[in-house]
């Protein structure tokens, strides 16, 4: 298994995260590249690419069992609502997985397949308009033993806490680049209304 980056500026977190599992990330970042893998794929029996930013790090290469969340079902439950993005242009799967404390408490991560036919839908003709116009797949892998999340579940305002959460989720988004137009407008100004709520708590206290 090689995993490759496309994009080492953005990809920095992810990259990042590998490293610290030990992996080598090499950098593949051109189009050229692009039909490397595929080629080296089918003429390499026992050889695979893998995007660093498409599986969290625990997962790139050996799928490892993950340790129990220290949330309860109800709770697993709750953030599982709380990150059901409504999306036009994503179609977004939560998940809640016993990670480590020091992971971060989201990762956005996309299907390699899935990936690897828009990248070529955007390089290609009209044979690539089906899966360019396929909404990107995203799983929100959510740390469950992230010291975050027991404040998250315990704040009493629902629009806070869905706010809070949206935060989280937007964040993660973004380091894909998932994060455009208005979305991306929305969530500075939620963050902005955050942080004024902050201030606003402090002199209160």
């Amino acid at each position: 298994m090689i995993v490759y980056a496309t994009n080492p500026v953005q990809q920095d977190s992810y990259i990042q995260a590998a490293k610290s599992k030990g992996y080598l990330v090499v950098k593949l970042d051109t189009l050229v590249d692009a039909a490397f893998i595929n080629q080296m794929e089918s003429k390499w029996e026992n050889v695979h690419f893998i995007r660093v930013d498409s599986e969290i790090a625990d997962n790139l290469i050996d799928k490892q069992e993950f340790s129990e969340s220290v949330l309860s079902k109800d709770e697993e439950a709750k953030l599982k609502e709380l990150f059901s993005l409504k999306i036009p242009s994503l179609q977004v799967t939560p998940e809640v997985k016993g990670l480590g404390p020091d992971a971060s408490p989201v990762v956005a991560t996309r299907p390699e397949f899935m990936r690897r036919m828009k990248d070529m839908a955007a390089v290609s003709g009209s044979m690539g308009g089906f899966y360019a116009n396929i909404p990107d797949e995203v799983t929100l892998t959510i740390n469950g033993n992230h010291p975050i999340f027991q404040s998250l579940l315990k704040e009493d305002d629902k629009g806070k806490q869905e706010k809070l959460a949206r935060n989280l989720a937007d964040l993660a988004l973004l380091s894909q680049g998932l994060l455009k137009g208005n979305e991306l407008t929305a969530f500075i100004n939620r963050s902005v209304e955050l942080m004024e709520g902050t201030k606003k708590s402090k002199i209160i206290l």
